[in-house]
């Protein structure tokens, strides 16, 4: 089902979308450029690429595209493979990506930032020569986890909007896709949701968080 959302401004400057649908912003209003690299690059990829020449990153929620071409430009730079799924049930049109400013301020090719969004669903695109994107179209219940995935970018619109998708089910799917040393990252550092990931299994920390936030998730799937 396809999500129009209204184009918003962060306060570094970055673009975001607010959804009418579930009443709630894609990223924080202080910034979604430096909450995004922030939570999903520095706090989960980076730790995973440097141990490993290629990752595979699971991600929960495509949304604007931001977190995967942070993501892209990663690769680029260090010039190591990633493969990207993505689980998208509200996914945005093609047309409306194209406002977002994110290339502009990260000096990064557009070209690059809309192929993410015009690739085709449920089959793998290769979108630069080291990063190959698979976004699947539907909800994270009822989609095949390809499993072995050393990241886990969990960016799903907070609980009070979708309280199906942070309950034990799902983030037992999650671990279970996992490789062992995985990495599950979260913008959210709710008590519940830290208790039902170390009920599961997860070795559980609690780190700052980026601005505006005083903390955010990082759990490591420990065994093997």
């Amino acid at each position: 089902m396809e999500n129009i959302a209204r184009v918003i401004e962060t306060e570094d400057g970055s673009h975001s979308l607010f959804s009418e649908q579930f009443d709630v912003a894609y990223h924080s209003k202080y910034g979604a450029i430096q909450e995004s690299e922030h939570v999903f690059i520095q706090a989960g990829l980076v730790p995973a690429m440097a141990v490993k020449s290629s990752v595979r990153i699971l991600e929960m929620g495509f949304g604007s595209g931001l977190n995967a071409y942070l993501s892209l430009l990663f690769a680029k730079e260090q010039e190591k493979a990633i493969f990207f799924e993505s689980i998208e049930a509200f996914p945005i049109p093609a047309q409306q990506a194209a406002y977002l400013n994110y290339p502009t301020l990260l000096k990064g090719s557009p070209e690059d930032f809309m192929a993410l969004h015009q690739a085709p669903w449920n089959e793998p695109a290769v979108i630069t020569p080291k990063f190959t994107l698979h976004k699947s179209a539907g909800t994270i219940q009822d989609t095949p986890l390809s499993g072995e995935f050393d990241v886990v970018f969990f960016d799903a619109f907070a609980p009070r909007s979708q309280p199906e998708l942070w309950e034990a089910p799902v983030f037992k799917r999650i671990y279970q896709a996992m490789a062992p040393g995985g990495i599950f990252v979260t913008y959210c550092a709710k008590g519940v949701v830290k208790r039902c990931l170390r009920d599961i299994g997860f070795q559980v920390e609690g780190i700052p968080g980026p601005p505006g936030k005083r903390e955010m998730t990082r759990a490591i799937k420990i065994n093997t």
